[in-house]
């Protein structure tokens, strides 16, 4: 079992049997979210959730990667409730800064079909942020933590192999994205973004390049606080909880990544109507 699959069993267990109880009780005086980071995996997303909460108007969830709408939907609605501030807690908030939010990040929703329409069907007016990272060195971080999870010895040119081989030889299916060894399909983004613009009109979801993040934070997020109605905020943390280091890519390795990536992100960027710098 993986380190991430193992944290959200860890906590599903402990926040439902444990920690939980008592709020679970409160459920009904809870609110739910006004904004969810739905992905992309290994671009960011706890970084980015934790400058968000680091609004004065925005209350954040007990933990990050909740789950609910893939993993944990069997346990209700009221166990996900009990994951938010009450309703008190937003009044209070809203009553100081007038505004209050509480959302979620999970960016295991961005290949489900299922999780997608479980939120359209809950929250059909939900705020939707897509934080989307080169498709290549997406790849190589998700790699890379499988191998310091000692998962397995295969080297990148290896474990790629087969998902490069059943997408070339097959059209993608956006649930082949969730294959624990799918690490070149879930870096198909505009295939798992036309999902969920099946359901959501474009203006429900901020999309950008978690390059920017790094390189300018202020503008980055205050652009994201606009997006949610929040006042602007000047962030002054670096949270870096998810970063490793690893040794460099094999450049010839790189290059057919790029070269194979560059056709389909230009399909994402003609969808998004923007183009990143990702081809180098």
């Amino acid at each position: 079992m993986s380190s991430t699959k193992f944290k959200r069993l860890y906590w599903n267990i402990r926040y439902q049997l444990l920690a939980r109880h008592f709020y679970a009780i409160t459920g009904p005086l809870r609110t739910l979210p006004d904004f969810i980071i739905i992905g992309a995996m290994k671009s960011g997303t706890t970084s980015l959730y934790n400058y968000i909460c680091e609004h004065p108007c925005v209350l954040p969830a007990a933990y990050d990667e909740v789950g609910f709408f893939d993993d944990n939907f069997h346990l209700g609605l009221n166990w996900y409730r009990s994951l938010f501030p009450t309703k008190k807690q937003i009044d209070n908030i809203r009553k100081k800064e007038g505004i209050a939010i509480t959302g979620e990040d999970t960016p295991f929703y961005f290949w489900n079909k299922d999780a997608r329409d479980r939120i359209q069907k809950l929250l059909p007016k939900i705020k939707l942020i897509l934080n989307l990272r080169n498709p290549v060195d997406r790849a190589f971080s998700e790699y890379n933590n499988v191998v310091r999870e000692k998962e397995i010895t295969l080297s990148f040119e290896e474990y790629i192999k087969l998902d490069l081989e059943n997408i070339e030889n097959n059209s993608l299916d956006v649930a082949q994205c969730g294959q624990d060894s799918a690490i070149i399909s879930r870096g198909i983004y505009f295939k798992q973004l036309e999902m969920w613009r099946e359901l959501f009109p474009k203006e429900q979801i901020f999309i950008f390049d978690s390059n920017e993040l790094s390189q300018k934070p202020v503008e980055i997020m205050n652009k994201i606080f606009k997006f949610l109605n929040l006042p602007d905020y000047r962030v002054e943390k670096r949270f870096h909880i998810k970063k490793f280091m690893y040794d460099k890519m094999d450049n010839n390795t790189r290059e057919k990544l790029i070269e194979f990536y560059k056709p389909i992100n230009e399909k994402l960027f003609n969808l998004i109507g923007e183009k990143y710098n990702w081809n180098k």
